[in-house]
């Protein structure tokens, strides 16, 4: 009986932290679950990441986008670029003003006015939005205006890249009228999540003018390392834009089935694509 009494082990103090009998399941999501508990409350450890979390959701929409940064990266690629601002003056008044970040300023309509006069119309142009995620922008946009530009269709033209200070989604029919786009793909910071603060969306629209509605745009959503690929979100750009090429619009019209005739580029992520009308989340 001593021999057996000897290799137990001690009983667990009070008050000790009690794993969860899912804990398996962390390994395959990065949602807040499985998170165990000490006594009624959650384990100090958890806390500090929920905290730690929530911290770094507030600076991905607080942290100002490096337009200068990112513009002078594109030209060494030799990538023309536009830096327009929307007619939100600062992120206080953005963030207070949804309505703002939807329009340019005067001086920018004014810039593009005058790129659009000296070149020629373009299938597509690209605009890149820090929305509520600069994060997003710095971590994920080179990487992907290569993947669409390595991808391009051929007889397609792409316009230069419009670099939007303080824009949302809608931004890019502005944008693209005056450049006189037959599409637009609006590249922009997501509203952040506690484990996603770095989430790209890709907002596609054709005929892009002002007064366009959600429901006349496609998403292409949680583009990061950690959901949809890079590779595989310009891949179902492309497609979306063939598609919408076809079928003369954007939007509700238009779903998304590229799934059915792409090879997936890397294996299956935990990725979202929608069609259904939007709120304007950036």
């Amino acid at each position: 009986m001593d021999a057996v009494a000897d290799t137990q082990l001690p009983a667990k103090p009070a008050g000790a932290a009690t794993t969860d009998p899912w804990q398996d399941l962390r390994r395959h999501t990065a949602a807040r679950l499985a998170l165990g508990r000490a006594g009624a409350s959650m384990p100090t450890d958890e806390i500090l990441r929920f905290g730690y979390a929530h911290a770094q959701a507030r600076d991905a929409v607080h942290v100002s986008l490096h337009v200068d940064e990112l513009a002078a990266a594109l030209q060494d690629k030799g990538v023309a670029t536009v830096q327009v601002h929307s007619a939100a003056a600062d992120r206080a008044q953005y963030l207070l003003r949804p309505d703002l970040g939807r329009r340019l300023d005067a001086d920018s309509a004014e810039r593009l006015r005058a790129n659009a006069a000296d070149t020629p119309a373009c299938d597509l142009v690209i605009v890149i939005a820090d929305g509520l995620s600069s994060l997003a922008i710095h971590r994920n946009a080179l990487p992907l205006v290569d993947a669409i530009r390595a991808h391009v269709p051929a007889g397609w033209t792409l316009g230069p890249v419009v670099i939007a200070e303080q824009g949302r989604v809608a931004l890019g029919d502005e944008v693209g009228e005056l450049l006189g786009a037959r599409m637009v793909a609006v590249l922009i910071g997501e509203r952040p999540g506690l484990s996603s603060p770095d989430s790209l969306g890709i907002y596609l629209t054709s005929a892009p003018r002002v007064g366009r509605h959600d429901a006349e745009r496609n998403c292409i959503s949680n583009v990061r390392p950690e959901g949809l690929d890079i590779a595989s979100a310009a891949r179902k750009l492309w497609w979306l834009a063939t598609a919408a090429t076809a079928l003369g619009t954007t939007g509700v019209a238009l779903k998304d089935r590229s799934d059915e005739t792409l090879l997936p580029a890397e294996p299956a992520t935990d990725s979202t694509t929608s069609t259904r009308p939007l709120p304007d989340a950036a």
